[in-house]
């Protein structure tokens, strides 16, 4: 055989070992469809996975997650958003060819918008001062999302051309563009950390929304009037084995597994084994990490940012207040009278989610009072009377950490004896793997 040959015979073969292998199946297990997936390892890889799925709107009930040496194994649990098993070819399909590269997922559906991404102290109104701006500004909105935690606000807002429909491109238009919005956010007390940027850049949104919100070290700060209970979050290490043990205990939620793995990657620790459960509308989850240097968390001031950037990562998305959702025609100024309507009625925006198909708007808003407390039924009667009655809807209020949390402590104690069991799960996988000599 010619040596030519033989150098492509041996690129084959490294094709072979380092794609993925996934293998889905509905046969093993009665209430979920397993999605199994083997190949080589490499940083990031179980994110990928992770963002896959979640990115389709599927729920991670269970996971079991090992990845020492060069190979990276996963069985993942999983349903659809009605709680049933996966049937869709389509969507099978999607997963396999998804799965099934070694590329990073790349979000491709904003090509041809301008991106901008907002940062400042969160006030009642403000989502309102925003828009009217972007009207003014003859920006239309087609897509954005709004994240607010611990005093602060982040949105990741996609515009066109109100006229052209084409990204907004003019030097000139970009510098007024942040400007006005960088007035507008630092209204009168957020002078030097209120940001404005304007991108081409085609991006993740929900990964973008997490790093900008870790830039703003929104972990760091507290809001006096949360009532709520933060998630249990404990790191300690092992050091028999070189491992930091991360385990973390919150009411679960659509997402959870995304954003405590996005988190954990982008400080640049590495997930060598972890393990996933759900019960009674709880999570538990235990991840076994070092850095990318492999080494373990090395000091106390380490271990108490990794557990406040993890308790801001779940926090960030589990929005207080009435969940509205809008569903009407688009047309030019919506968001600005929508938004306005809000903020005349008293009501804060505490999440939402923008996006538009065709001539069609449907967007998602959750809404507290101006003080962070639920909103009087009168008032949401109100703000539906001038919006439309047909057109806005309100939907059951999320469920808060602190209601989750007092039924867990009260059905379970302080939990440890879950994420004792969860350890132990992972301690026998080692065992099995002849990576430790027991598992006791």
């Amino acid at each position: 055989m010619e040596w030519s040959a033989c150098l492509d015979e041996y690129e084959k073969l490294v094709i072979r070992m380092n794609t993925p292998r996934v293998v889905i199946d509905n046969a093993v297990c009665a209430t979920s469809t397993l999605v199994k997936v083997d190949s080589a390892r490499k940083h990031g890889i179980l994110l990928e996975a992770v963002q896959v799925l979640t990115d389709l709107n599927l729920s991670i009930k269970k996971a079991y997650i090992s990845s020492d040496g060069r190979w990276f194994m996963d069985v993942f649990h999983v349903t659809d958003q009605n709680g049933n098993k996966l049937t869709d070819e389509s969507v099978i399909s999607y997963i396999e060819q998804s799965l099934g590269t070694c590329h990073s997922v790349r979000s491709d559906c904003f090509k041809g918008l301008t991106a901008l991404e907002l940062t400042g102290t969160d006030r009642p109104g403000l989502l309102s001062e925003v828009f009217a701006v972007l009207t003014d500004l003859e920006c239309n909105v087609v897509e954005s999302k709004v994240w607010t935690h611990n005093g602060r606000i982040a949105s990741l807002i996609y515009v066109k051309e109100c006229e052209s429909g084409s990204p907004i491109e003019d030097s000139q238009k970009i510098s007024s563009i942040e400007a006005r919005l960088r007035n507008v956010l630092k209204g009168d007390n957020d002078i030097r950390s209120a940001k404005t940027t304007v991108s081409m850049a085609v991006t993740h949104t929900e990964r973008r929304l997490h790093q900008m919100m870790f830039a703003d070290r929104d972990y760091e700060r507290t809001t006096m009037a949360s009532t709520e209970i933060p998630p249990t979050v404990t790191v300690q290490n092992w050091a028999e084995r070189g491992y930091s043990i991360v385990n973390v205990q919150c009411k679960d939620r659509p997402k959870l597994l995304f954003d405590i793995v996005f988190t954990l990657t982008d400080m640049d620790y590495v997930v060598f084994h972890a393990t996933i459960d759900t019960a009674d509308n709880q999570a538990y989850q235990e991840f076994y990490i070092r850095h990318t240097d492999g080494t373990p968390i090395s000091s106390e001031a380490e271990r108490q940012r990794v557990i406040q950037c993890l308790q801001a990562a779940v926090e960030r998305r589990a929005s207080e207040g009435v969940k509205l959702e809008l569903y009407t025609m688009d047309r030019r100024g919506l968001l600005s009278d929508v938004t306005r309507t809000f903020r005349e009625n008293g009501l804060n925006v505490t999440r939402a989610e923008i996006s538009t198909t065709s001539d069609m708007a449907f967007n998602v808003f959750y809404v507290t009072d101006a003080a962070g407390n639920p909103v009087e039924p009168k008032t949401i009667e109100s703000v539906r009377e001038r919006i439309g009655y047909s057109s806005l809807k309100v939907k059951e209020p999320p469920l808060i950490y602190h209601k989750a949390a007092d039924e867990a402590t009260t059905k379970m104690g302080t939990g440890g004896a879950v994420l004792l069991s969860l350890g132990s799960i992972v301690r026998r996988n080692l065992y099995n793997l002849g990576l430790i000599r027991s598992y006791s």
